[in-house]
């Protein structure tokens, strides 16, 4: 096993990797605890940077948007989680600030640093429309995956700056497709479940593995998925009606069972290729999120269990990242170091060899 030396930067991206997951965990409780428009304006809140308190500033608050009245513990849950996300975005315009300095040295990455502080730009312009649209569904699940990808993003960032163990166990072509296959499908699943918070449809079915006591029950998937809906009422609390909503949570769960099938079969191959820890990091991480997706629905909703699945859905997700990382950057390592291996020996003096008389 070889290990390759930490390249500059490494403990910035794993600093921003860390604030991100705390922002995502904050986005989840604020949905969840129905506090996106706890504030009605957007970056600040009622026209302040924190949350109004003073008598003067209620006052202020009332006069120019007394259609929301000031709910102090839904601003603060909306607030903290926008000076987070400032923090993060600060330190990924520094990691593409250092990524730019140190172009064309050491094989720093430049492109992803770059591509992250676009998708943070964008990031602050859903998290605006987020509020100013009123919750509008498209928005909130974009939003969402915008999260997950910088997440995702930093991630993979982080494990190519970071120098780790190089092995080179027998990999075959279609492992890796698989492993792409299960990459796609857990990004589609978080979205399915982005839409199923936006629309509020966790509680649709409160019954397993039926819903309302059948294996089909009724459901609306024209209005469930009608994603050019009308812009304008507000969204807190959901538009659609119970078979709509339906039918977005039994899609939600049999992508559920489309991506746990997938995984199973991927981690048994990383099993039998000599990757079992990432064969069993998979598993676990799979077993957890299921287990706190039946619980969500047989609990109706707790908030802290419903704050550990979006967590569980980001370490999924993290987790396939790693997976295709492994398998893909691992064969061109093993390509240079061969390379490298045979420039040597073209390079080392030829014995002299004697020829007796």
């Amino acid at each position: 096993m070889e290990t390759r030396k930490r390249k500059p930067g490494y403990y910035l991206a794993l600093i921003a990797l860390l604030l991100a997951v705390l922002v995502v965990l904050l986005g989840a409780y604020t949905r969840l605890t129905h506090a996106g428009l706890g504030c009605p304006d957007w970056p600040g809140c009622y026209g302040f940077i924190a949350v109004p308190q003073s008598e003067t500033q209620l006052a202020h608050a009332e006069l120019h948007f007394p259609e929301a009245p000031v709910e102090a513990h839904k601003g603060w849950n909306e607030m903290v989680h926008r000076y987070f996300a400032g923090a993060l975005g600060l330190l990924i315009l520094a990691l593409a600030g250092h990524a730019l300095l140190r172009r064309g040295r050491d094989g720093q990455p430049l492109k992803l640093p770059l591509l992250l502080l676009g998708v943070v730009v964008a990031q602050a312009a859903f998290g605006m429309w987020t509020v100013t649209l009123k919750l509008w569904p498209q928005v909130v699940t974009a939003h969402l995956l915008g999260g997950f990808t910088t997440l995702a993003l930093l991630f993979l960032l982080t494990l190519r700056l970071s120098g780790g163990p190089l092995v080179m166990p027998p990999l075959v072509p279609r492992l890796r497709h698989l492993a792409a296959l299960g990459l796609v499908l857990v990004i589609g699943q978080v979205a399915l479940g982005g839409w199923v918070s936006s629309n509020y449809a966790a509680v649709a079915c409160i019954d397993l593995p039926t819903c309302h006591g059948q294996w089909w029950p009724a459901m609306d998937f024209a209005n469930g998925f009608h994603l050019t809906q009308h812009i304008g009422p507000n969204y807190l609390g959901g538009q659609l009606d119970s078979d709509a909503r339906t039918a977005i949570h039994m899609t939600h769960r049999l992508g559920a069972l489309a991506v746990s099938l997938v995984l199973l079969g991927l981690a048994w191959q990383l099993w039998r290729h000599d990757l079992g820890r990432l064969a069993g990091l998979l598993l676990a991480l799979l077993a957890l999120q299921i287990s706190l997706g039946v619980s969500n629905v047989l609990l109706h909703l707790p908030l802290p269990v419903a704050v550990a699945h979006n967590a569980g859905g980001a370490a999924l997700l993290l987790s396939m990242v790693l997976v295709n990382y492994r398998l893909r950057a691992l064969p061109v390592a093993a390509r240079v170091e061969t390379q490298t291996t045979s420039s040597r020996a073209a390079l080392a003096p030829t014995p002299i060899v004697q020829v007796g008389k």
